[in-house]
């Protein structure tokens, strides 16, 4: 490979590595603090922040009109400027200047029109740092503090309590379902608790991984995993939920407050309560696509359903969610259902209305229907919110760790220590005892650096203390391939060689023996991080990828510098020892 091709070759990955490490680089170096709090967020919490938010702005833009209408726009709200400036000139006409308060209004069809925009602003800030964050080094717990939890699913109390109820499922299809059940439930309690990025996974046949960085109370924690959803279903007020939607686009800024409270209680009837109407987004989560005004009064309670399966419906072929209830619920459900035919049924589940169906006769016997257009996907969303109510699985905490946030930043100045420290000390040995070449060496390891994060950040991957520890091996041992290439050198010049000579043949004659030696480390390290788990993972992969990037920057880039001084510098003599002319 000639001069040229090496050197585009290394330009185009360090401008790879760039566009890998960016994210990295934003997420820790530009983005503060408190935003970061706010991108760890679950999705839900991110959208109820930036409602609130924009609840604010608006109120606060609103009470500058009322008093001063002529008033100018402040700073703090100048981002708004400019599609204050594009509605005007989609309207055909010119922006007023200066742009007062009431011109700012002015340019919004509603309320509710103008509040979305400054929603989104916000949540276009927060999701923005958290695609940051998605595509940037992790730090584990022992780095960032916080919580690594293990519960056991007792599938065989599951099972039991099924015995009776009359479901003929198989038994390990049974506690397959009461498994994914559990884990959901977990998923939606933890995501709703507001707890930042949390890992949840099945670990094994009835094990439940649970791992939360940064603080949180293991009490509460505790009492979050053990708790039971509450699954109910309710009438709905068709008309008071007609009235609230009204009220709430007219009024959008002041229909709650930061607590999620109305702010006027009268908006709705005093037997009513309003919930959002949630369905699972693109990632599995909740997210609130509607309002519904339900009647306080529980109709029937989730703990009377004892199975629920989808099928297709015998007329129409479509999906529907068929399910069955006890004999006290069937006789409860029959005497409701037919005292309120043509009315409206939610069913609520942890506060969130997740199916609201039309009542089109009495409902007896206890085998209950529900249809309405749903998607496969949709029932058997229901059909896992119901078994919330039926499908119980007892958990039980086995083991928990809590890391605190300050040991996690002790951790983090000693790793960085260590590597500066090991770093430092192998690169003063190398300019001592390698005198100018050193330099070479430093400039490679420092690249290696790089490199290293640069590829952690592309992949995602989750820095740990075996990490830092796998990074710092590797210092040590890159600086190996310069050794073999500078005395290989060393010996060419002894012989007289010239430099240009010394050099090529030096880095032809140390290549076969710093791949060999480097390709067996890394296929010890593949097989430690496929066949390992936890710290010695995290350290075989960290040590996978500083090989490949130590050889690169041994071969390519020191032998760059070595040309540049031949080529450019017009260098006749090569400063790579004691004694060496």
């Amino acid at each position: 490979m000639n001069k040229r091709t090496r050197l585009v070759l290394l330009l185009v990955v360090l401008g790879l590595c760039f566009v890998f490490l960016w994210p990295s680089i934003s997420w820790y170096g530009r983005t503060p603090k408190e935003l970061q709090q706010l991108a760890l967020g679950s999705t839900e919490a991110i959208k109820t922040y930036a409602e609130l938010r924009a609840a604010d702005d608006v109120r606060a833009i609103k009470s500058l009109v009322a008093d001063n209408p002529s008033a100018l726009l402040g700073d703090e709200y100048s981002w708004i400027k400019k599609d204050v400036a594009r509605r005007y000139k989609v309207l055909d006409k010119s922006v007023p200047s200066p742009l007062t308060v009431m011109d700012v209004v002015a340019a919004y069809d509603s309320e509710l029109d103008f509040m979305s925009v400054v929603q989104k602003k916000y949540r276009d800030e927060i999701t923005k740092a958290k695609k940051y964050y998605e595509n940037s080094v992790k730090l584990g717990l022992d780095l960032s503090g916080g919580m690594n939890i293990i519960v056991r699913a007792d599938l065989d109390a599951a099972l039991a309590s099924q015995e009776n109820s009359g479901v003929r499922e198989n038994a390990e299809v049974l506690k397959k379902e009461a498994m994914e059940n559990a884990i959901d439930n977990l998923s939606s309690r933890i995501d709703k608790f507001g707890l930042t990025s949390p890992v949840i996974r099945q670990q094994g046949d009835d094990r439940i991984y649970i791992e939360i960085p940064g603080a949180a109370q293991a009490d509460a924690i505790n009492t979050l995993i053990m708790g039971k959803g509450i699954l109910n279903f309710r009438l709905v007020d068709m008309d008071a939920t007609n009235a609230f939607k009204s009220y709430y686009a007219r009024n959008p800024a002041t229909t709650f407050n930061a607590s999620g409270e109305l702010m006027d209680s009268s908006v709705i009837p005093d037997d009513c309560e309003v919930f959002g109407v949630y369905t699972k987004d693109d990632y599995g989560l909740d997210e609130r696509i509607d309002w519904l005004v339900v009647k306080k009064e529980i109709a029937l309670d989730g703990q009377h359903v004892k199975s629920a399966e989808v099928r297709a419906d015998e007329f129409t072929n479509q999906p529907e969610v068929a399910f069955m209830l006890d004999a006290e619920g069937a006789r409860i459900f029959g005497d409701f259902t037919g005292a309120h035919v043509g009315e409206n049924l939610a069913i609520v589940s942890d506060n969130k209305v997740k199916s609201n169906a039309r009542i089109q006769t009495a409902i007896t016997g206890g085998s209950v229907s529900l249809s309405g257009g749903f998607t496969y996907d949709e029932a058997n969303n229901i059909r896992k919110v119901l078994q919330t109510a039926w499908l119980n699985v007892p958990l039980e905490v086995e083991s928990q760790q809590v890391i605190g946030a300050s040991l996690g930043e002790e951790a983090i100045h000693q790793g960085v220590m260590a590597i500066l420290l090991g770093l430092g000390l192998i690169l003063v040995f190398m300019l001592i005892f390698y005198k100018s070449a050193g330099i070479n060496a430093v400039v490679a390891q420092i690249l290696n650096l790089y490199m290293m994060f640069s590829i952690l950040s592309a992949f995602n991957y989750t820095l740990t203390l075996s990490s830092i520890a796998g990074m710092i091996l590797t210092i040590g041992m890159a600086v190996d391939a310069n050794v073999l290439v500078f005395e290989r050198i060393k010996e060419e010049l002894r012989q007289g060689k010239s430099r240009e000579v010394a050099i090529s043949m030096g880095f032809d004659n140390a290549l076969w023996a710093i791949l060999d030696s480097n390709i067996t480390t890394f296929i010890a390290a593949i097989f430690l991080s496929q066949l390992g788990t936890g710290a010695i993972q995290g350290f075989a992969v960290s040590l996978a990828i500083g090989v490949v990037s130590s050889v690169f920057t041994a071969l390519f880039v020191s032998r760059l510098i070595f040309d540049f001084d031949t080529d450019v510098l017009h260098a006749k003599k090569v400063s790579i020892g004691w004694g060496i002319k």
